[in-house]
């Protein structure tokens, strides 16, 4: 096989593999053996598109491949003697869905059914029945179209793990009778808030990766963002989507400037904000602008979207408007109030009102115990306590969030931060 062949194969997988497991999931109400029969249209198309070449729609191809072959599963497993009526009126229901000859015509015609699709995947892939782990790694192996291989090296998991939480989640979604059907009434408000954490987590472990060499891991924010625009597009009237999707926009905007030569960290104050990527800039104003106009305002993704609205608006640092930063994290603690939104509150207040109003916020959390390890506690306290020239104080706060930090870049930061303080 050719170099461009298999480029080409490996490039329309990753764009069309969540639509055509999710187009034969609807057939087979299995997503485990959806995904199954979309990976032997993979390997058909392995095995012919090098002598026939790449046609015309390969995604059309692979739909009509996997979809044929979900048929054949329904006619050898499901066509049992008192059915035999009733499942043949249903395949034959199915087939006249699939066009044979792989054209234009599956893509034109389905377009509103794909959306369908897709949504039921996503809904399904990011089920609360599953752990957070789980729902991770499911959505994005069917939704991102990752390897297994390339999501353990995302969050420096080993492989095994990866594929039994795969293979759990599956097990877990067919054992817990979860349907393949979009959420209805009631049931759309938690099982979106689930959709869009998992989404976001995605995000943040490579926008600021937990462990490993690497301060970032931009493969991973592009699948958030990727999957964060396609469900804006499949459910355009939540403004909660559209604020995750500003969110995501906006801070990824800051990417090429969030580390140096070498691969060390750059902090926010001290970037190149020149070199932001103004097309992401106008992307998420204009994702935030719609959240809003659907009356979003005050949620959770929204405000955090504002937020970094306010940063992105700033030609330079001093411009930054911390005052409303300030009011946007004061509200988004009424609305989501947690002690990491807190710390972040008194970042801003400190900004704002100076490093004295930020530490007594500060303080004030040491005694919280979901923040006994995380890291983050102690540097923005050291930060503060520098600013106000308490450096014995500060250096031995750097040192103790160098202790608790597991990426190597972020550590070596911290420590060179304590260095600075001198002795």
């Amino acid at each position: 096989m050719s170099g461009a062949t298999h480029a080409a194969i490996d490039a329309v997988w990753r764009i069309e593999s969540a639509k055509i497991i999710a187009g034969v999931a609807r057939l087979t109400r299995d997503i485990g053996l959806a995904e199954e029969l979309a990976q032997d249209a993979l390997v058909a198309a392995l095995e012919h598109w090098p002598r026939t070449g790449v046609p015309d729609n390969p995604g059309a191809w692979l739909m009509t491949t996997a979809k044929h072959r979900a048929l054949d599963q329904l006619r050898r497993h499901k066509l049992q003697a008192e059915k035999h009526e009733q499942i043949g009126h249903e395949l034959e229901a199915q087939e006249a869905l699939v066009v044979p000859d792989f054209v234009d015509a599956l893509d034109a015609a389905r377009n509103d059914e794909i959306g369908d699709d897709l949504l039921r995947l996503i809904f399904t892939a990011c089920h609360p029945v599953l752990s957070t782990e789980a729902r991770v790694a499911l959505t994005l192996r069917l939704l991102g179209g990752l390897t297994t291989a390339e999501i353990s090296r995302a969050f420096l998991v080993p492989e095994p793990t990866i594929a039994q939480r795969i293979v759990r989640a599956k097990k877990t979604l067919a054992a817990a009778r979860v349907p393949y059907e979009l959420p209805r009434g009631e049931a759309i408000a938690p099982r979106l808030a689930s959709v869009l954490e998992v989404i976001y987590l995605i995000f943040n472990e490579g926008y600021t990766a937990t462990a490993g060499e690497d301060w970032m891991r931009p493969a991973l924010c592009g699948e958030a963002q990727r999957l964060g625009r396609i469900l804006a597009e499949l459910a355009p009237q939540e403004p909660e989507v559209h604020g995750l999707v500003a969110l995501m926009e906006l801070q990824a905007s800051r990417a090429g400037t969030r580390v140096d030569a070498q691969g060390r960290p750059v902090l926010l104050l001290d970037q190149n904000r020149a070199r932001w990527d103004q097309l992401l800039i106008r992307r998420g104003l204009a994702a935030l602008e719609r959240a809003e106009a659907l009356g979003g305002a005050m949620g959770p993704y929204a405000l955090q979207g504002a937020i970094a609205a306010c940063h992105a608006r700033a030609r330079t640092p001093e411009a930054t408007d911390w005052e409303r930063i300030a009011a946007l994290y004061d509200a988004l603690a009424q609305v989501a109030p947690s002690p990491v939104v807190e710390l972040n509150r008194a970042v801003a207040v400190a900004m704002a009102f100076g490093p004295a109003s930020g530490l007594e916020i500060v303080d004030a959390l040491c005694a919280e115990p979901t923040l006994k390890h995380y890291h983050w506690l102690p540097s923005v306290r050291a930060d503060l306590l520098a600013k106000l020239g308490r450096h014995a104080e500060a250096r031995a706060e750097f040192e103790r969030a160098a202790g608790l930090a597991r990426n190597a870049r972020e550590r070596e930061l911290l420590l060179e931060r304590a260095r600075a303080l001198g002795h």
